[in-house]
């Protein structure tokens, strides 16, 4: 997996949470950097992810990036994953 700086293209964020992707949109990062927690998603992940966020986007509109990641974060599991990849390395 490349590493989060070579994830240049941001996609949105705010004072707690940040999203980014590749040049290709085929890896993105979300991290939570009051915890300092980075999550990588490709593939299958990728995928899931993108339909949750998608739907955030339509069904709360009025949330701020900060919101919206927040709440897909939580509910997503995206911490757990977190923790995960964090002990694989």
């Amino acid at each position: 997996m490349p590493e989060v700086e070579e994830l240049s293209n941001y996609i949105e964020g705010d004072e707690e949470y940040e999203l980014r992707s590749n040049e290709d949109k085929s890896i993105y990062t979300l991290r939570f950097k009051t915890e300092e927690l980075l999550v990588t998603l490709a593939g299958e992940d990728l995928e899931s992810f993108l339909k949750e966020y998608n739907l955030h986007k339509i069904q709360y509109p009025h949330y701020s990036a900060d919101q919206r990641l927040a709440q897909i974060w939580d509910q997503g599991g995206y911490s757990w994953l977190a923790a995960g990849q964090g002990e694989e390395e």
